[in-house]
């Protein structure tokens, strides 16, 4: 169980989660006015399948393999047309490629069965699409405008656990405490906030506290 320091922040005087979280977002904003995806793609499905690859890799990574991907496979049909075999080959540098593979033809299926091939935009339409949990559907609401919960990555994990936003360590309990207090208008771009300044700032194990924008809102800041 990660540190809480919620109970921290009460005791320093930073006020409570609800007082804070404007002034947080109001400066991370300004601090990482470039603070969008990572992952590069032109179109839903794209962005579908960038993010299902993403899982237990970097963005980086992904962006490495998916210019040649998606000039061979523009449709949910392309991506069954080829054996399994070839399609595991073609992200094999993504890692966990098998797994991967066999959830993205099982969803392309989906898609062609119920959506019209098309990618839906509700949450509860998403997670049943097969290799998507709710963090990848999250992500793909959030990128097409539809935002209708709030994603929790790493970066998303650490920072609101040091910011004293929750005391959870699971990623769902987490995710609802910062629904609680976090705008429904900004539950898009927080999570791109919290991972960029994680990213540039706050390192897991050396934060720059000293450079932080946030450090006088933060109950783990080290500096005092």
């Amino acid at each position: 169980m990660a540190r809480s320091y919620v109970a921290e922040a009460r005791r320093r005087g930073l006020g409570r989660r609800r007082e804070r979280i404007g002034q947080i977002i109001e400066r991370l904003a300004v601090e990482h006015e470039d603070a969008e995806i990572a992952l590069r793609f032109r179109s839903d499905l794209e962005l579908l399948v960038s993010v299902m690859l993403s899982a237990q890799t970097t963005d980086t990574n992904v962006n490495r393999v998916t210019p040649a991907l998606f000039r061979k496979y523009r449709s949910p049909e392309d991506y069954l047309a080829v054996p399994v075999e070839e399609l595991e080959r073609d992200i094999y540098a993504t890692g966990f490629f098998r797994q991967k593979a066999k959830g993205i033809r099982g969803t392309m299926r989906v898609l062609l069965e119920e959506y019209d091939g098309r990618v839906p935009s509700r949450l509860e339409d998403l997670v049943t699409l097969p290799g998507v949990a709710r963090k990848t559907a999250n992500v793909v609401a959030a990128e097409l405008g539809h935002a209708q919960g709030i994603v929790v990555d790493t970066h998303v994990r650490r920072l609101s656990q040091r910011l004293g936003l929750t005391r959870n360590d699971d990623p769902v309990k987490i995710e609802r405490d910062l629904q609680r207090v976090v705008p429904r208008a900004d539950w898009a771009r927080l999570p791109h906030l919290l991972i960029w300044h994680g990213r540039r700032v706050c390192d897991a194990r050396r934060p720059l506290c000293a450079d932080c924008v946030l450090e006088d809102l933060c109950p783990s800041s080290r500096l005092r």
